[in-house]
C-alpha cells in the first residue's frame, strides 16, 4: 500500500515555500509553493543532460564543469559518473537547505555524490558565476557550463529567464566557456526562440528528448574550437 507524503523539512523563500517530502521511505518530492520542482523517480532528462555534456569531457585533461541548480543531486551524480578523476565541478545553488538535503536525508539517491572529492558546492547565483569566470578569462573559464534550473528558458518564463537565456546572458556563457566548450540546457518544453538566439550567441547545438512521450527536452550546444 502506497503511503502519503509528508513533509520532513521546509524553508520560505522568495518564491514561496521549500518543502521536502517522502513517502515509503525511498521516494522523494521537492516542491515550491506547492508545485512539484522534482522527484526521485523520473529524472531521465537530468541524467541525459549530464551524460551528453559530459561525455565530451573525455578527451580533456583536467576538465571544469559548472553545473546551475544542485536539486536533489541527479545531474551532479550522472555528470561524475562521466568525468574522468581529475575533473573539477563547481555547483552553484542558491538554496542552502536544498545542499542540506543533499548531505542528509536525500543522500542516498546518488550515493552521497556532493561528498565526492572532485566537488565543491557553491551558495550563489549561477549567472553570477558565469559572469566571474567570463570576465577574469583564462584558466577561470568552463569546459562545460550545465544548467539544471526549474522551467529553463521557455517562452512564458522569459521575465526570469532573461538573465541566463537571453541574448546578453547567451553571450556571456560563451565568453565563460573555453574553446569548443559546452552549454548544456534542461527544458520544460522546446523553445525555437531560445534556439533563433544560441545560434546566434555563437553555438552549434542538438535538442534531445530523453524517451518518448516526454515533453522535457535537453540541448547541448557547443561553441566554436576557434573561438577564444
Amino acid at each position: 500500500m502506497t503511503k502519503p507524503w509528508h513533509t520532513i523539512d521546509g524553508n520560505d523563500t522568495s518564491d514561496g515555500f521549500l518543502e521536502l517530502r517522502q513517502r515509503n521511505g525511498s521516494e522523494f518530492l521537492i516542491t515550491i509553493d506547492g508545485r512539484v520542482l522534482m522527484n526521485s523517480w523520473a529524472s531521465q532528462s537530468e541524467v541525459l543532460l549530464s551524460k551528453l555534456a559530459c561525455n565530451l569531457m573525455n578527451s580533456k585533461k583536467a576538465p571544469r564543469v559548472l553545473i546551475g541548480g544542485l536539486g536533489m543531486g541527479c545531474t551532479l551524480k550522472a555528470a561524475l559518473d562521466e568525468l574522468p578523476g581529475d575533473a573539477r565541478v563547481v555547483v552553484a545553488e542558491l538554496n542552502p537547505v536544498v545542499v542540506r538535503w543533499c548531505y542528509g536525508p536525500v543522500a542516498a539517491l546518488t550515493g552521497g555524490a556532493v561528498n565526492d572529492p572532485r566537488v565543491t558546492i557553491e551558495i550563489a547565483d549561477v549567472a553570477s558565476q558565469i559572469r566571474n569566470s567570463a570576465m577574469n578569462g583564462g584558466d577561470n573559464r568552463f569546459d562545460a557550463i550545465i544548467l539544471d534550473l526549474y522551467e529553463g528558458p521557455f517562452e512564458a518564463a522569459r521575465e526570469r529567464g532573461d538573465y541566463l537565456y537571453g541574448e546578453a546572458a547567451l553571450a556571456m556563457s560563451g565568453s565563460a566557456l573555453m574553446p569548443g566548450g559546452v552549454f548544456a540546457v534542461w527544458s520544460e518544453d522546446p523553445d525555437k526562440a531560445f534556439e533563433r538566439r544560441i545560434v546566434r550567441a555563437g553555438f552549434a547545438f542538438k535538442r534531445h528528448r530523453p524517451g518518448r512521450g516526454s515533453r522535457h527536452v535537453v540541448y547541448i550546444a557547443t561553441k566554436s574550437s576557434s573561438s577564444s
